[in-house]
C-alpha cells in the first residue's frame, strides 16, 4: 500500500473535504506530453474541434444546471472556435510557410481587429472571445491546456487558486483547494470561505507534484492536505467532512428570521457573494440578504472590460434570487490579487473604471436592469476623494433616467486610512458606509493583504477599531447607514466589538451566516460597549493619527 503523502499549509477557510487531487495549473512550456514545434494542419484543425468540443460540453452541463445565460455566453466560445472564418486564414497561413501557432495567433489578431472597430459594442466585445479562443487553441497545440477536473469530487491544487476558479467549479464537485501563494485575507480565500469549502495557503511547493487523480484528505483544522491515506483515515473523513458540494438549502443551518442580541438590539445580517451558488446558501442560512456582490471576480481573466451583456450575464443568476431583499452591489474593482490581464501595468481599481466611462456606463446599465426587482444600492470600492463619489453620483443618475427609473441609494467603501479619518466629510455625498476591514486593517498596520500574518482579527488592533469608530460616529452624526462587509464581522473576536460600537448591519460569507447569528444572539452590546471603550483607550489618537490625510476634492 503506498504510504500517504502530506504537505502542510496555512488554513485559510476551515472544514475538511476529501476527493481526487486536481491540478488545476496548465503544465509548463516544454512539460507537456505534445509540444509539436511546427504543429501541421491536422493538428491545428483538431486544435480548434478540441476547444469547441470542450466549450460545448461546458455550455451543455451548464444548461442541465439551468444556468442558461452563462450557457449562452459559453456556447459563443464553442461557435467561434468551430467557425471557418478563423479556422480557414490560419490553415491558409500555414500552406504559406506561416509557422502553426503564429498562424493561429495572427488569424485570431486579426479577425478581432474587425470586430473591435464596429460600432455595436456588444459586437465589438467579441473580439476578446476569438482571442480567448486563440489563447486556448495554441495552449492544445503547445499540450499546454490545464486538464478537466474528475467527474466526481475533487480537491483543487495550484500554484495560485484563482477566485474565479472556486465560483466555477463550485457546483462541479469542488470539495477543498490548495495554494501555494496567498493568505488569509486573499480574495480566493475570501471566496472559499464564503462558499464553506476547506482552503490552505502558502502551502509547501511540493504539493504542485501531488499525484493527480489520486484520493485526498483536505483538513484545513490541521493544516495538511494528506494524498493517498489509509482507507479507514479516508472513511472517517468521508464521514466528519463539514463541506458539501455546492449548496443544499435543505441541509445547510438556518439563522433565526429575526436576528436580536442578548439584550435585544436587532442586527441585519447579510451576505458576501460572488456567486448564484453563494447567494442560495447565504439565503438557506438565514441571510436577509446580499450586503457585498463582488462584481470583478468573474472578470479577473478577462481580456477587455465587460460589456453590459457580460455584466447581465453574471448578475441576473444573483439578483433574480433577491427579489424583495437588500442587494448592494460593487462597482468592478480590478485591484490587489484581481487584476485581469488588460490592466496588467496599467494604472487599476476604480481609477481605471473611472477613466474608462463606457465600462462604467455599461455595468450601470446591467446593474440597473437585472436588480430591478431587487432592493438595490450600488457600492464605490477603494474611494480616496470625494470628486470620485461625485462622478459615480452623476453617471447613475444618468443610468437610472435613460431607464426611467429613480436612482438606488449609493455607497462608498471605506477601506482606506484617510477616507475613514475623513468620514464625516465624505457622510454628506453618501446614503451609506460599507466598512472593509481588510484592506482597511492591511493599510493601518502596513501588512500586504496577501501576507500569510494577515487575518480578520487585526481588525481588533485600537489604530484600526479607533479608524471604525470615526467612520460610525460620522455616520450616525449624519443620518448615514453603515455596516461592515469586511472579514472581520464574522470573527468571533471583533465582532462583539463591532456591536459595542454601534454597527448594526453585518454581511459575512454565506456560509458562516449561521454561526455569525449565533455568536450575535450570545452578545450583550453593552458589556462589548465596554470592551471596545478598553481597547480604544490603549491606542485611538494613534489609530485617526495614522490615516490622517487631506481629502482632495
Amino acid at each position: 500500500m503506498t504510504a500517504p503523502s502530506r504537505f502542510r499549509g496555512q488554513p485559510v477557510s476551515e472544514g475538511i473535504g476529501t476527493g481526487e487531487i486536481y491540478l488545476g495549473d496548465a503544465p509548463a512550456e516544454g512539460e507537456a506530453g505534445r509540444a509539436p514545434e511546427n504543429p501541421a494542419e491536422d493538428d491545428v484543425r483538431a486544435a480548434f474541434a478540441a476547444v469547441a468540443r470542450e466549450r460545448a460540453a461546458l455550455a451543455a452541463r451548464l444548461r442541465e444546471r439551468g444556468q442558461d445565460l452563462e450557457a449562452g455566453i459559453v456556447d459563443i466560445g464553442a461557435l467561434i472556435a468551430a467557425d471557418s472564418a478563423l479556422v480557414g486564414p490560419a490553415i491558409d497561413a500555414m500552406r504559406t510557410g506561416a509557422d502553426g501557432i503564429a498562424a493561429v495567433s495572427r488569424a485570431a489578431e486579426a479577425q478581432a481587429a474587425v470586430l473591435a472597430a464596429l460600432p455595436d459594442p456588444d459586437l465589438a466585445q467579441r473580439a476578446g472571445d476569438v482571442r480567448q479562443v486563440a489563447a486556448a487553441v495554441v495552449d492544445q497545440l503547445r499540450g499546454n491546456g490545464a486538464p478537466l477536473p474528475p467527474a466526481g469530487r475533487f480537491i483543487l491544487v495550484r500554484r495560485e487558486v484563482d477566485p474565479a476558479d472556486l465560483i466555477q467549479l463550485a457546483d462541479s464537485g469542488l470539495a477543498g483547494a490548495v495554494s501555494v501563494a496567498g493568505g488569509a485575507s486573499s480574495h480566493a480565500a475570501i471566496i472559499a470561505r464564503g462558499l464553506g469549502l476547506p482552503m490552505l495557503a502558502g502551502a509547501d511547493p511540493a504539493v504542485l507534484a501531488a499525484a493527480a487523480g489520486h484520493h485526498a484528505i483536505l483538513d484545513a483544522a490541521a493544516g495538511e492536505l494528506i494524498v493517498d491515506p489509509a482507507p479507514l483515515d479516508l472513511a472517517a473523513a468521508d464521514r466528519a467532512a463539514s463541506v458539501r458540494v455546492g449548496p443544499d438549502p435543505q441541509s445547510v443551518g438556518r439563522a433565526p428570521q429575526e436576528v436580536r442580541t442578548a439584550d435585544g438590539e436587532p442586527v441585519t445580517l447579510l451576505c458576501n457573494v460572488a456567486s448564484a451558488a453563494e447567494t442560495r446558501l447565504g439565503l438557506s442560512g438565514g441571510a436577509a440578504g446580499v450586503g457585498l456582490l463582488r462584481t470583478e471576480i468573474p472578470f479577473t481573466g478577462a481580456s477587455g472590460w465587460p460589456s453590459q451583456a457580460d455584466h447581465l450575464a453574471q448578475l441576473t443568476p444573483v439578483l433574480g434570487l433577491l427579489a424583495g431583499r437588500p442587494a448592494v452591489v460593487r462597482l468592478l474593482d480590478f485591484s490587489g490579487d484581481k487584476v485581469p490581464p488588460f490592466l496588467g501595468d496599467k494604472e487599476q481599481g476604480l481609477v481605471a473604471l473611472l477613466d474608462a466611462p463606457g465600462a462604467l456606463k455599461d455595468q450601470l446599465r446591467a446593474i440597473l436592469v437585472a436588480g430591478a426587482g431587487a432592493g438595490l444600492a450600488v457600492l464605490v470600492p477603494m474611494v480616496k476623494n470625494l470628486d470620485e463619489v461625485a462622478q459615480v453620483r452623476a453617471a447613475l443618475a444618468k443610468a437610472a433616467a435613460e431607464a426611467g427609473i429613480d436612482p438606488p441609494e449609493l455607497g462608498i467603501m471605506v477601506e482606506v486610512a484617510a477616507t475613514a479619518a475623513a468620514a464625516a466629510e465624505f457622510a454628506p455625498a453618501v446614503d451609506f458606509f460599507s466598512i472593509g476591514t481588510n484592506d482597511l486593517a492591511s493599510e493601518v498596520l502596513g501588512l500586504d493583504r496577501a501576507d500569510p500574518e494577515t487575518r480578520p482579527a487585526l481588525a481588533a488592533d485600537p489604530r484600526v477599531l479607533a479608524l471604525i469608530q470615526n467612520v460610525v460616529q460620522a455616520a450616525q452624526r449624519a443620518g448615514v447607514k453603515i455596516s461592515v462587509c469586511g472579514d472581520a464581522a464574522a470573527d468571533p473576536l471583533v465582532l462583539p466589538l463591532l456591536l459595542g460600537l454601534g454597527v448594526r448591519t453585518l454581511s459575512v460569507g454565506a456560509a458562516r451566516v449561521p454561526r455569525v447569528a449565533g455568536w450575535i444572539a450570545a452578545t450583550d452590546t453593552q458589556a462589548a460597549a465596554l470592551a471596545a471603550a478598553e481597547i480604544l483607550a490603549a491606542g485611538q489618537d494613534a489609530g485617526l493619527e495614522a490615516g490622517q490625510e487631506k481629502v482632495q476634492r
